[in-house]
């Protein structure tokens, strides 16, 4: 089989697959390997084993399953093989990383980690397994350059269940923030450019701000309104009795301290908000109300990071509805601008992005493999063939337009 691309894309794939082929001793394996990120590049409807062997040309599916699950090569190093592919080719200083996770469906009880836990990818509760993921996004373009799958607590206490799933020993429960903060800090260790750094709520906590503010790293890291801060409004906000609507008698006002996100962005001046871009959507570019109010501090005096940054908490308010808002807690150099606040916060599309595209493109989700190596070497394959995808995409938008005869024009 041979990947069905323009010549100079074909060529990039060969270097590419090159590149990939340095982790393998014996040339069998490195030949199959090749020919599985072929495959999950090829247009088969579907990218489990049998499509795939199918689109190689073997018989049966034995082959590829081998290199996911017994031959000898680094995942681990494939995985940096893409984020370095990825930043050579879409790698900017105002870049951004973003991290989200995302479930898998299964059927079964057997796949490494699977439970039925909370999967964002239906909105409910149901038998998954999940993924925590980290994106690089710039300009140029955007794609996946981390992985890690979430073991319960269950499981890491099953003996018999890890050894049925190959779950090496010094994997120990990790909660999925922990292992989003431990791919953002393994990014960033290894020199990825990038101005900020982007996490939604159920994937932030106070580790992870204090490991970006003494890095003197940007953030924009949503939470929750019921996020506790301390702040020093313009007016003291209305207490949470009479928030609820009972009686606050003998409830004093606060002019500075503690408060939730939702009561600071009730007490902010109505001519404090304004209007700002948050990206195409599909009538159009959407506009939505932003404003901010610095805080006091945020963590402990030896996390407060350089002295000319602030921290903020930066609200974003539907203009159709004000009653739907958004919240993030924002570290960044003082001069800031609110409009540049709100390009970044709504860059949260990219990795959703991403992971759309990986399923309908590259069989992100189409692996058939129940054990732990298993699954990091489809998933990190399946990164790689998206990496290939999102680097040939921004070469062409950066190609001079052709003129008839084949020359630039």
């Amino acid at each position: 089989m041979s990947w069905n691309g323009p010549p100079a894309c074909r060529d990039e794939l060969d270097l590419l697959k090159q590149r990939l082929g340095s982790l393998f001793v014996r040339p069998e394996p490195r030949r199959q390997a090749g020919l599985y990120l072929e495959a999950l590049l090829s247009g088969a409807q579907r990218k489990n084993g049998w499509q795939l062997a199918e689109q190689i040309g073997d018989a049966r599916p034995w082959r590829t399953q081998r290199v996911l699950s017994h031959v000898q090569w680094d995942q681990d190093a494939a995985r940096d093989i893409c984020r370095d592919y990825v930043i050579e080719h879409l790698g900017r200083s105002d870049a951004v990383l973003v991290a989200d996770e995302t479930g898998f469906l299964k059927k079964g009880t057997h796949s490494a980690g699977v439970a039925r836990q909370d999967c964002g990818t239906v909105g409910r509760i149901d038998n998954c397994q999940i993924g925590v993921f980290l994106a690089y996004a710039s300009d140029k373009g955007h794609a996946l350059i981390d992985r890690a799958l979430y073991l319960p607590e269950a499981w890491c206490a099953d003996a018999a269940r890890r050894e049925e799933a190959a779950i090496p020993e010094a994997v120990v429960f990790a909660t999925r923030p922990v292992l989003a903060r431990q791919m953002i800090e393994r990014a960033l260790d290894a020199g990825a450019p990038c101005a900020w750094v982007l996490v939604d709520a159920h994937l932030e906590d106070p580790e992870l701000r204090a490991a970006l503010q003494r890095r003197a790293q940007a953030f924009v890291l949503t939470v929750r309104s019921n996020e506790p801060v301390w702040a020093r409004p313009a007016k003291a906000p209305t207490s949470r009795l009479q928030l609820a609507g009972r009686p606050a008698e003998g409830v004093r006002e606060k002019k500075s301290g503690c408060y939730t996100a939702a009561e600071l962005a009730a007490a902010h001046p109505a001519n404090a908000w304004r209007c700002h871009p948050a990206g195409a959507g599909t009538k159009g570019e959407c506009l939505y109300d932003w404003a901010r109010v610095p805080l006091a501090h945020l963590g402990g005096p030896a996390h407060r990071g350089p002295a000319h940054w602030r921290h903020w908490l930066l609200f974003r308010r539907d203009r159709q509805d004000p009653g739907d808002l958004s919240y993030y807690l924002v570290f960044a150099p003082a001069n800031t601008a609110l409009a540049t606040l709100a390009r970044v916060a709504c860059l949260r599309w990219t990795i959703k992005d991403c992971f759309e595209i990986a399923r309908q493109e590259v069989g992100l989700n189409d692996y058939e493999v129940r054990s732990w190596q298993g699954w990091y070497r489809h998933i990190t394959l399946a990164m790689l063939a998206l990496a290939f995808l999102m680097a040939m995409q921004a070469g062409l938008s950066a190609s001079p337009p052709q003129s008839e005869d084949g020359s630039a024009a």
